[in-house]
């Protein structure tokens, strides 16, 4: 049976963990070669023992050079790209007031430059081909606020304005350009922030999730599973028209 991605090539930034490795995986699962790529080789040698067809590359996505140094890796070793799935970030809680510069740059800076550096290093191979997806997972964040979260929220609208106007830019390319936005999702990057509420408030595991879910009315945290799916879905042959689209995945939060 043939499977829907067979023969694409796909890069999944941050694929050495929560989301990241979920996409990776149901990439590869529908016959994608999948290069994941982040600081941490330990982590995603994990994941790429968990299939052949994917690929780790350790990778600085804020740093330019290090950047072109993955797109000219895969180009030489894997393939031209089809599908650059920007997904690196975290979040770092603080109030506004004691929000210094460095954080404020280097929240910027991983959360919104690396996704501007993923689609410019990966779009010209996908011109060449007269056809590609540019995906860019976002969250909640980057269509409407939160408290103590200002420089990643900030970059997260920036990656939802990127989206929109290259979706415009690309739009009789064959290219499409979309923002998947998840809402609280449980991966590790998640569990550091229950454990930083717990710290804070005192409160027990269970209430810092639950003070995390009650925004979603369905009263429960995202899967990455149903992020990737999304993902797979914006990948495949039947998804040409959607482009320039932030898609809520958060059961229902505005």
């Amino acid at each position: 049976m043939t499977r829907s991605l067979q023969g694409k090539v796909a890069l999944v930034t941050g694929g050495g963990s929560g989301v990241g490795a979920a996409i990776a995986l149901a990439l590869a699962d529908e016959g994608a070669r999948v290069v994941i790529a982040g600081r941490r080789m330990d982590a995603l040698n994990e994941i790429a023992a968990q299939s052949e067809r994917i690929i780790p590359i350790v990778v600085d996505v804020t740093d330019e050079g290090s950047s072109r140094q993955l797109f000219d890796r895969i180009r030489s070793n894997v393939g031209p790209l089809d599908i650059a799935i920007a997904n690196a970030g975290s979040a770092i809680s603080t109030p506004f007031q004691k929000l210094d510069l460095a954080t404020w740059k280097s929240q910027i800076d991983l959360n919104l430059t690396g996704v501007f550096l993923t689609f410019q290093h990966g779009l010209p191979d996908m011109l060449a081909k007269n056809g590609g997806r540019l995906i860019a997972i976002a969250s909640t964040a980057g269509l409407k606020g939160y408290p103590y979260v200002a420089a990643y929220a900030a970059a997260k609208h920036g990656v939802i304005g990127l989206v929109q106007s290259l979706a415009l830019e690309l739009a009789k390319s064959g290219v499409t350009v979309n923002a998947v936005c998840p809402g609280f999702t449980e991966t590790p990057m998640l569990e550091r922030s229950i454990e930083t509420i717990m710290q804070k408030t005192g409160k027990s595991h269970a209430d810092a999730v639950a003070a995390l879910v009650a925004s979603n009315p369905q009263k429960r945290l995202i899967q990455p599973q149903e992020i990737a799916q999304t993902v797979l879905w914006l990948c495949g042959p039947h998804s040409g028209s959607v482009t320039g689209q932030a898609i809520s995945v958060s059961g229902g939060e505005i």
